[in-house]
């Protein structure tokens, strides 16, 4: 199943809460490209191989590529998260509780870029839409253990893979130009931090803009009150619309999150970006070919932790490492929460 564009433009108009629903969703998307994306040029900035005003225009566009060209390829990241939860049943009362669940995200990763915190927005959008549907089914129900349990796996993916991958890349890149002159690599790994910046936007919009996506789908479904609907079909006009919303995020910027992932972290040097941003595109290219929605955070992250442990664990200020990752085991229960409570809220007001 699949919505036209005219038709939705038709719904839009005259259904209020497919209005609220449209607005909150693009609302989730631009703060993930606002909060999430710049981890994706947090290395290419933090070692001077792009001023920071261009390289978030390189990731506004290789945002929009990811979503458009990764959707028409393959779309099963959105097809997991449009069935990680049951919002089946009174479409009204769904409606209502996934509004609560966008909203308690938007307040969750605005708090988190405030501090200047990267917390995985992927999580965050599956920690409140579960959250939500448990308060709209009324217990565990809500929840769809099978596809929940790909999480799982892809939290333990992006964490292990990101670090390892670092780890290894930066070693074999090393092993390979340790007997080259430092001075003649310098061009090249500054060129080929650029490249690797672009291909870790790019597949930041892979994998984040299709679990946007899922949910948008959703909305529209239960606002012209269907709310059993397995299978659909992504519109083109869909996959636009969501990456130039992500894009605009991508512009607004997000320096504060730049500077603890790329500068406070970890100090690198050019090809140990280049090392990173090669490690978590190849393992999240993985996992968007498998269908795991992983954090594109979590995974750029402990890739940098990786390359940053190779040389030595000193290198690697443990401290903003805590933080991190303090903020990540509090992203499910918290944003949970505050998507549950926002439900049962929002049930009772409307």
């Amino acid at each position: 199943m699949t919505v036209l564009f005219f038709d939705f433009i038709e719904q839009l108009l005259s259904t209020p809460a497919l209005l609220v629903t449209t607005v909150l969703t693009l609302g989730v998307i631009l703060v993930n490209g606002w909060t999430d994306a710049p981890n994706a040029i947090a290395t290419c900035i933090s070692t001077r191989s792009m001023g920071p005003r261009a390289a978030i225009v390189l990731a506004a566009v290789f945002n929009f590529l990811g979503v458009f060209v990764m959707t028409m390829l393959n779309a099963t990241v959105a097809q997991t998260i449009y069935k990680m939860v049951d919002f089946g049943g009174n479409s009204h009362e769904a409606l209502v509780a996934l509004c609560a669940a966008l909203l308690a995200i938007v307040l969750w990763a605005t708090a988190a870029w405030w501090f200047g915190i990267p917390t995985s927005e992927s999580h965050a959008l599956i920690a409140g839409l579960s959250g939500a549907a448990i308060a709209l089914q009324g217990g565990l129900s809500g929840i769809n253990f099978q596809e929940w349990m790909k999480v799982i796996y892809g939290l333990v993916l992006s964490t292990g893979m990101g670090f390892g991958t670092g780890w290894l890349v930066v070693k074999l890149i090393e092993k390979i130009c340790s007997r080259m002159d430092r001075r003649k690599t310098f061009s090249f790994f500054k060129n080929a931090q650029i490249t690797g910046a672009a291909g870790m936007a790019f597949m930041h919009g892979a994998q984040d803009g299709q679990k946007f996506m899922g949910v948008f789908m959703l909305g529209m479904f239960l606002a012209q009150g269907q709310a059993n609907v397995t299978a659909f079909q992504i519109p083109v006009w869909l996959m636009l619309l969501c990456s130039l919303v992500m894009s605009l995020g991508t512009s607004i910027g997000g320096l504060r999150i730049i500077k603890s992932v790329g500068m406070d972290m970890v100090k690198l040097d050019k090809h140990q970006g280049f090392s990173a941003d090669l490690a978590a595109v190849l393992s999240l290219l993985t996992a968007s070919v498998t269908g795991i929605p992983v954090s594109t955070t979590h995974t750029k992250t402990t890739a940098i932790m990786g390359v940053g442990a190779a040389k030595r664990l000193s290198s690697v200020n443990w401290g903003i490492v805590k933080e991190m990752v303090m903020a990540w085991v509090l992203t499910f229960p918290g944003c949970g929460l505050i998507g549950f409570l926002m439900a049962v809220l929002f049930m009772r007001l409307f």
